[in-house]
């Protein structure tokens, strides 16, 4: 090739040609900082019991927590978020809502084994309700019954007392971090509201600001036991379709007082994410949801990918679209992958 002096060819490869260049000239970085890990608690003593749909992952009995998140510590893991199955489940959730619930009883044990470090509560009554949905549901039978409204809507007013009621509560027990999760209009305003009133003005909201209606929360289901017993959840996650609709329901989670947004699933989803992060200048977080995670495991088991390969690479382009913090189940593997 005969080059113009003027004009030398340029040659991006120069800088890949070994893995201590590739690294000096990285854009973007993972560390276990970066990871949230979801947990599961159930009642009952002695069981780690494992989740079917989404290998290494397992259900924790309270007794049993100890070890474990002493273990996401020391992996320098700074955070869990945590989803409850309660030994019984009715049309208001009330575990949720008891300071003796399976939720706050875990944020206790785990602060008690590994106080420094942050526990979420994922707020949201599906695992709680016996009808498997987000809230208050429109039955005659219930005292909020509403006429005019369609028999199995979800009534969205009812529902903010309740998860501004259940936010204080887990704030009490502990809980350094509020996670609504339902997509119920008015959710941030209502627990900022009920979090402050209660002297817990410190307590942080992070907003499921952005929730799809997603075909990748089937493990989950399996996971928290808690599949809707009728309908789905389309009447109020957002529409898959809708990108301009997630920008205005995180900016009403904003001007509510949300300290902190999330974006769930993340690898669908990634230009809403990239949206989010480039308009909004809170911290962002995206959630790796369980059929992410158990697709990757699929097919590595079948020798389809490789497993640490494809974890990594679905992790680093999450956090490359804008993610502050991955709320991901491969966060403890991660950590070991990348301390090498």
């Amino acid at each position: 090739m005969i080059e113009h002096a003027a004009f030398p060819t340029i040659r991006p490869r120069r800088l890949r040609r070994n893995a201590l260049l590739r690294q000096m000239v990285r854009e973007t970085t993972l560390s276990p900082a970066d990871f949230i890990y979801p947990l599961f608690v159930r009642y009952g003593s002695g069981i780690q019991q494992p989740i079917r749909s989404m290998p290494g992952q397992s259900q924790w009995t309270v007794d049993k927590l100890a070890d474990e998140v002493r273990e996401i510590a020391a992996l320098g893991i700074p955070a869990v978020i945590l989803f409850g199955i309660p030994e019984h489940k009715d049309a208001h959730g009330s575990d949720n809502t008891d300071p003796g619930g399976i939720v706050p009883t875990a944020i206790r044990a785990i602060k008690e084994a590994a106080p420094d470090l942050i526990v979420i509560s994922d707020m949201c009554f599906c695992e709680y309700t016996d009808h498997g949905h987000c809230g208050i549901i429109n039955l005659p039978s219930d005292r909020h019954y509403t006429a005019h409204l369609p028999e199995g809507y979800l009534l969205n007013d009812p529902t903010l007392d309740l998860l501004a009621r259940a936010s204080v509560v887990h704030a009490e027990a502990g809980a350094d971090i509020i996670a609504p999760s339902g997509m119920i209009d008015g959710m941030v305003g209502a627990i900022r509201a009920g979090l402050d009133a209660s002297g817990f003005e410190h307590v942080i909201i992070m907003s499921y600001a952005a929730k799809y209606a997603s075909a990748f929360y089937g493990p989950f289901r399996d996971a928290a036991e808690s599949p809707p017993s009728f309908g789905d959840r389309s009447e109020y996650q957002m529409d898959p379709a809708n990108k301009r609709e997630a920008m205005k329901e995180v900016a009403l989670d904003v001007a509510e007082g949300a300290d902190m947004l999330m974006v769930k699933p993340a690898m669908p989803y990634l230009d809403v994410l990239a949206e989010v992060r480039r308009h909004f200048n809170l911290p962002t977080a995206a959630y790796q949801v369980s059929g992410e995670y158990a697709m990757i495991h699929a097919a590595a088991a079948n020798g389809w990918l490789d497993l640490q390969r494809a974890a990594l690479e679905s992790l680093m382009g999450i956090k490359r679209a804008g993610a502050d913090l991955i709320l991901t189940y491969f966060a403890k593997d991660a950590a070991r992958w990348l301390a090498g």
